[in-house]
C-alpha cells in the first residue's frame, strides 16, 4: 500500500538519500582507477550513469529510489577480474554491457524470479557477507592499517604513520556520526577527513569547482572481443548475479521500510526498478563504470518521509551536479603518496564500514544446519583469502553440491549447472 508525502518531504528524501551514498562518487573512481582507468573518466561515468538510473527509477517507476555503481561490483571490477584474471578493463566493460542487457532481457520477460528462487538462501547471504569482509580488507590495506608481513602474510600497520592516522580518524568519526544518526555519516567523515588532509600538507589543495571532467578515456571503450572466452562469461555470470541479488534485496528492505508493497508481498512497480537498473547497467558499461544497482540508503530518504519517484529525481540531479565539483572529488580520491606505494586514508574508512554493514546478513544464515553452513562458511572466507569474489563464488558452488549430495540433499538444478561451469572453467583455464 503506498502513501503519499508533500513535495518538500519528497526533496527532502531525495537530499537525505544522496547525502548517505554521495561516498560512492569518491569512491569508485578511486577502485576503478586500480584497474588502470581514467579517474575523471570513471568519476563522470559514475555520476551519469547514475543519474540515469535514478531517473528512470523515478520518472519511470515512481519510487524512492536511489541508484549508482555498487560496492562489491566495483571491487570484483577491479581486483578479481583485471588485476586477478588479467582481463584488460576495456574487456571487464564489456562483460558488464552484457550483463546488463541480459538483466533486462529477465527483467522484461519477467524470468528472473525463477534464478533467484533457485539459489538457496544461505548461499546469498554466504556471498554477501564474504564479499563485505573482502571489501573492509581492501579497506584496512588501503588505510594502512594492515600491511603485508615480512615473515608472514599480514600484520599491523604503523599507527603513528600520518596516513594510518589519518583514517584511523576518520573511520572513528564515522562510526561516532552513525550511532549518532547524522545523516551522510559516511560523506561527513570523507569530509572532515579531508580537511585535516588539507591542514597537515597531506594533500594539495586543487579548487573546488570546475567543469565535469572528459569522458572519452571511458565513453565507449568497452571490448566484446573476449566474448569466446570462458573467463568471459564467468565474469558476466557474476556481474549478472550480484546485481540481480543486490537490486531484489534492496528493493525488498526499501519497499518494505516504506509501506511500497502490494498485498501479495511484491514491491509496487517492481518490474519497473528492474528495468531501470537494468537500463543503468548498460549506460554506465557505455561511459565506463561497473554495475549499477539499487542503494539501500535510500531507506534513509524514505524515514525522512519520501514515497515517490520525486525523491529519486533529486538524487539523478544533484549526481549531475556533483560533476562541477571534479577537483574535489580528485583531490579526495586519487589517495596520497607514501614512498612507492599510494594510500587511500581518506576513502579507505568508507569501504571498512560499509564492509562492516554488508556482514549483518550472517544473522540470516541457520547456523545449525551443518551440511549448509560449511559451504556457506567456505564462501565466507574463500572470497577475502583468495582475494578473488570469483574463487570464492566457485569454491562455495562446488562445495554446496558436494556437501548437499553426502547429506543426501535435493540439490536444485541451478547448482548443479553452476558447479559444473565453475569446475570446467578451472579445467579448461
Amino acid at each position: 500500500m503506498e502513501e503519499r508525502a508533500s513535495l518538500r518531504t519528497e526533496i527532502l528524501g531525495g537530499l537525505v538519500t544522496f547525502m548517505t551514498m554521495a561516498y560512492i562518487i569518491f569512491v569508485n573512481p578511486a577502485v576503478l582507477s586500480a584497474a588502470g582507468m581514467d579517474f575523471g573518466g570513471v568519476t563522470f561515468a559514475t555520476c551519469i550513469a547514475a543519474a540515469v538510473a535514478t531517473a528512470i527509477m523515478g520518472l519511470y517507476a515512481n519510487l524512492p529510489i536511489a541508484q549508482a555503481p555498487g560496492m562489491g561490483e566495483n571491487f570484483f571490477f577491479a581486483y578479481t577480474v583485471v588485476l586477478g584474471m588479467g582481463l584488460a578493463w576495456q574487456d571487464a566493460l564489456g562483460a558488464v554491457f552484457v550483463a546488463g542487457v541480459i538483466f533486462l532481457l529477465l527483467s522484461v520477460f519477467k524470468v528472473r524470479r525463477y534464478i533467484i528462487d533457485a539459489i538457496p538462501e544461505t548461499m546469498k547471504h554466504a556471498v554477501a557477507a564474504g564479499i563485505g569482509i573482502f571489501i573492509a580488507f581492501i579497506g584496512l590495506v588501503d588505510s594502512g592499517i594492515i600491511v603485508k608481513s615480512p615473515g608472514g602474510i599480514v600484520q599491523l600497520g604503523n599507527l603513528k604513520a600520518p596516513h594510518t592516522l589519518l583514517a584511523l580518524f576518520g573511520l572513528f568519526l564515522i562510526i561516532i556520526l552513525m550511532n549518532r544518526k547524522v545523516y551522510g555519516a559516511i560523506l561527513w567523515g570523507i569530509l572532515a577527513s579531508a580537511v585535516v588532509a588539507l591542514i597537515f600538507g597531506m594533500v594539495k589543495y586543487t579548487g573546488i569547482v570546475s567543469m565535469p571532467p572528459s569522458p572519452s578515456p571511458t565513453f565507449l571503450k568497452f571490448s566484446l572481443s573476449k566474448i569466446l572466452n570462458p573467463d568471459f562469461w564467468v565474469v558476466v555470470f557474476i556481474f549478472l548475479y550480484m546485481d540481480m541479488f543486490d537490486t531484489v534485496g534492496t528493493l525488498l528492505a526499501v519497499a518494505e521500510a516504506g509501506n511500497l508493497m502490494t498485498p501479495d508481498g511484491r514491491v509496487v512497480r517492481g518490474n519497473r526498478a528492474l528495468i531501470s537498473d537494468a537500463v543503468g547497467t548498460i549506460v554506465g558499461a557505455l561511459f565506463g563504470t561497473s554495475t549499477v544497482t539499487s542503494y539501500i540508503e535510500s531507506t534513509a530518504g524514505i524515514t525522512a518521509g519520501a514515497r515517490r519517484g520525486i525523491a529519486a529525481v533529486v538524487v539523478a540531479v544533484l549526481f549531475v551536479l556533483s560533476l562541477f565539483f571534479y577537483p574535489l572529488i580528485k583531490m579526495i580520491g586519487a589517495g596520497i603518496q607514501v614512498g612507492d606505494k599510494v594510500f587511500h586514508p581518506i576513502t579507505a574508512p568508507a569501504l571498512i564500514v560499509v564492509g562492516a554493514m554488508m556482514t549483518t546478513s550472517l544473522a540470516k544464515i541457520d547456523w545449525s544446519k551443518k551440511w549448509d553452513v560449511i559451504p556457506a562458511f567456505i564462501t565466507i572466507i574463500g572470497i577475502p583469502l583468495t582475494y578473488s569474489i570469483a574463487d570464492g563464488f566457485a569454491l562455495g558452488f562446488v562445495s554446496y553440491v558436494i556437501s548437499g549430495v553426502a547429506a543426501g540433499k535435493k540439490i536444485p538444478v541451478a547448482m548443479w549447472i553452476i558447479a559444473a561451469l565453475f569446475v570446467l572453467r578451472y579445467i579448461l583455464v
